[in-house]
């Protein structure tokens, strides 16, 4: 399949691949990669580092295990996430796409800055379990390494900055913006009766925490599931301390949700179906559900299966099939 290096042309990078402009109708983004301008041998870098186990305690683990490509970097039919020596997590793992545009990460929003979020998942004792130290001391060993930080940093000296910069330029350049939803918004394609009626219903009953055109509103909200008692997930709360937060969790994006099941912070429903019929139930205040979630969304069966034919033109497949984002060693 070739190298990283690059003498396989389906995973060559050049300029034109790593070049950002904001997709229209897109607000400005809070990464801007002003300090971090992408470059073919930075996002190189970051394309191996994001699909080497080396950055697990036991080299077992890489972030694409979890992150797959045609999930839309979702972990596809897996409720929660898996790390080291068979460990299973307690959160299904988030989609990664149109990460600059996000004020958090993790469904409880611990993190703050897309250059620290792999932070995260590395030092997770369930997940890769490593320290960024021990990290850095296997990527000084490694020659190709050493060859790839000089080309993207002109500095040979492999250290953890300059290893987060490379795997931010990698994952905020995942932008899904050409979904035949887009494509209509853009005036390039047409959507169906029925999806037109599901956008309309979304429009009037989802969108106040899913907001076009990222499909989020980065809020964190108590969406009224009875929690898990195998779990014990407080969400927010676990960060912050404050009961008002038990439960809440980041509004999760809706664009290639049709490929990123199993849904909710604990992938509890497999389906688009039961996530709406889960939200046309009535919540009982000791729930603590998100008050305009409490009397239910008034929604027939024809409404939800109009809103998911909508819900289906979110997904992209130019994102979806993305050469620049596949793994190099072969591994799809």
């Amino acid at each position: 399949m070739g190298s990283f290096i690059g003498d396989n042309l389906y995973f060559k990078i050049t300029q034109k691949d790593v070049e950002f402009t904001i997709p229209n109708g897109f607000p400005k983004p809070l990464y801007d990669f002003k300090n971090n301008n992408p470059t073919p041998a930075g996002f190189v870098l970051g394309r191996k580092l994001f699909y080497d186990p080396i950055l697990s305690k036991d080299s077992s683990i890489s972030c694409g295990f979890c992150h797959q490509r045609i999930a839309a970097f979702a972990h596809i039919d897996h409720p929660l996430s898996h790390g080291i020596n068979g460990l299973i997590g307690k959160r299904n793992v988030p989609p990664l796409q149109n990460l600059i545009w996000n004020t958090s990460f993790m469904w409880d929003g611990r993190i703050n800055h897309l250059e620290v979020q792999p932070l995260s998942p590395i030092s997770n004792p369930i997940e890769m379990n490593e320290t960024i130290g021990h990290i850095i001391q296997k990527l000084q060993r490694n020659k190709e390494y050493t060859v790839m930080f000089k080309a993207a940093f002109n500095d040979s000296i492999v250290n953890s900055k300059n290893m987060l910069k490379a795997l931010a330029q990698f994952t905020g350049l995942m932008i899904s913006d050409n979904s035949r939803y887009d494509k209509y918004m853009r005036g390039e394609d047409t959507l169906s009766a029925t999806e037109l009626k599901g956008l309309q219903l979304f429009r009037d009953k989802c969108e106040q925490c899913h907001k076009e055109p990222l499909f989020t509103d980065n809020t964190f909200r108590n969406t009224g599931l009875a929690p898990d008692t195998n779990l014990h997930d407080s969400g927010v709360a676990a960060i912050n301390g404050q009961m008002k937060d038990m439960g809440k969790f980041k509004v999760p994006t809706l664009r290639n949700i049709e490929m990123t099941y199993p849904y909710m912070h604990d992938g509890r429903f497999r389906t688009l179906k039961q996530v709406l019929d889960h939200y046309t139930q009535k919540f009982t205040r000791e729930s603590g559900a998100d008050p305009i979630l409490v009397k239910g969304i008034s929604l027939s069966e024809a409404d939800k299966t109009n809103i998911i034919a909508f819900l289906k033109t979110l997904s992209d497949q130019t994102f979806l099939h993305d050469r620049r984002f596949a793994d190099p060693s072969g591994h799809y």
